[in-house]
């Protein structure tokens, strides 16, 4: 014969269910900036000055890959080309013609001298590469697929003036640029 129970089944205290609810409302939300940080954003510390005065050493940027096309002017973070991730700026796409006059310090594309006050530079401060590392002879005209980057110090930046960086492949573009978090005297959008 079977025994029934008169007792009520149990029913977690009011308090113990409310813990269980925050709980699972801060899985998901940390599930959720995990997914945002890892395929849509993410956050890159500039390291050395190869980018100067621009971005500075231990600069927090958000970088993405969100909607952005790489254009000229782009500040692009790069993988898989020096033994770290390096911070560059996109100087000419596929299909482009690059040439650097060392004497200037004027770089060319497509025949046009590239205006780099509009990257809050000054023209004619591309110096010809270390003569310790092999360098590019220019011109040379942008292969499908790539990018040509220069960094903004151009005296200290290791970038596609040396063969060892050489026209980008845009595969190895982790994405642009486009938001400083830190220092917060250079906090907001990246022009």
């Amino acid at each position: 014969m079977e025994k029934v129970s008169n007792n009520p089944p149990m029913v977690p205290a009011k308090g113990v269910k409310t813990l269980y609810e925050w709980l699972e409302e801060i899985v998901i939300a940390l599930t959720l900036v995990i997914l945002v940080f890892t395929f849509l954003f993410r956050v890159v510390t500039v390291t050395g000055e190869s980018m100067l005065p621009n971005f500075v050493e231990g600069q927090k940027l958000i970088v993405t890959n969100l909607g952005h096309s790489v254009e000229q002017g782009t500040v692009v973070v790069i993988t898989n080309v020096l033994n770290e991730p390096i911070i560059k700026r996109v100087i000419a796409t596929e299909g482009q013609t690059v040439d650097i006059d060392y004497e200037t310090g004027v770089v060319y594309v497509d025949g046009k001298a590239v205006d780099e006050t509009q990257f809050g530079l000054e023209n004619g401060i591309t110096t010809r590469p270390y003569s310790t590392l092999e360098a590019m002879v220019f011109p040379q005209t942008v292969p499908e697929g790539c990018v040509f980057v220069l960094g903004d110090n151009r005296s200290v930046s290791k970038d596609s003036r040396y063969t060892e960086v050489g026209m980008v492949d845009t595969r190895h573009i982790l994405g642009e640029a486009v938001f400083t978090l830190y220092p917060f005297d250079r906090f907001g959008v990246i022009e």
